[in-house]
Parts: C-alpha cells; structure tokens; sequence
C-alpha cells in the first residue's frame, strides 16, 4: 500500500466504525518525504509525500490513509528527552537556554509547564545545560509534542 498525502487528523476525521491501525514515525522522521514502514497489525505501509511534509510535519495522530474500513495514523513513540526548567528567579536565563540549543541546531518544544522546555536527549546537551546557573536539566523519556514547537522545524542538522 502507497500513502501520498495526509489527510488530517484522527480528532478532525471521522473515523467511528472503522479500524485504526499506527504506523510509528520517529520524531527524526518526521519531515521525511519518503518512509517504509509496517502498521502495528504487520501491514506493510509505503510513505511517499510532496514537499508540504517538510513544514507540516508527519506526527502523532496524523492520517495517512482512509478508506470505508480503514484508518492508517501516525504515532510518535516515546524518546529520550531532555526537559529544561529555568528557575522562577532565573528567568532572564530563558533567552540562553534557547540560544544555546538553537546554536546546536536541535529542536526546541514548549515544556507543559511555564518555564519548561524540551529537546531531545544527547549526553553533550544535558551536560552544558545543567551546567547553567539557574537552570534544572533532566533526562527522561517523553513524547515530543510537535503541535508545541518552538523551533521553525525539526531536521537533523550536523557541521
């Protein structure tokens, strides 16, 4: 099966009465245009999307196919993350962490809290961030919530 567009997603589709099966894209992924995947029910799933993927993103209940019976959707699964808190009376920091993120080309989203931030997880980044003064830097494992990214877009960006 070929999927060329996206279609919505599964809160603006109607899909009761239908089976809805996941393909996971992983958040590195998500603004790949062309994907092979498998479904969670062992469907083999070919992706090949326009350049509109390379702004809006292929995400977590983004559906890719839809037909009578049928709904293919995107999940993003859990990743490792680094969650960054600048502390109350820290707050002129916030300008800094975001600098130095972005200076490493990673992708920066809105935490679920003021004053929280998450990217994604490497040793290099938890280790300069935690050394900031006013600053909490935790690793954990996390879903990256791309309808709350700050950055313009999320590629993988090497020197």
């Amino acid at each position: 099966m070929i999927c060329e567009k996206i279609l919505g997603t599964l809160e603006d589709l109607d899909t009761a009465g239908k089976t809805i099966e996941y393909v996971e894209i992983e958040w590195h992924e998500a603004f790949k245009k062309i994907h092979r995947k498998t479904t969670d029910t062992g469907r083999e799933v070919g992706i090949r999307l326009d350049d509109s993927v390379l702004t809006e993103g292929l995400y977590e209940g983004k559906v890719i196919y839809m037909d009578e019976n049928l709904v293919i959707a995107v999940r993003t699964p859990p990743c490792e993350v680094i969650r960054v808190t600048v502390e109350p009376d820290h707050r002129f920091m916030t300008a800094k962490v975001c600098y130095e993120i972005g200076n490493r080309h990673a992708p920066l989203f809105y935490g679920p809290k003021e004053d929280t931030f998450i990217t994604p997880y490497n040793e290099p980044m938890l280790r300069m961030l935690s050394g900031l003064h006013g600053v909490k830097a935790e690793k954990e494992v996390g879903k990256l919530a791309f309808d709350r990214r700050i950055s313009a877009s999320v590629h993988n960006h090497h020197h």
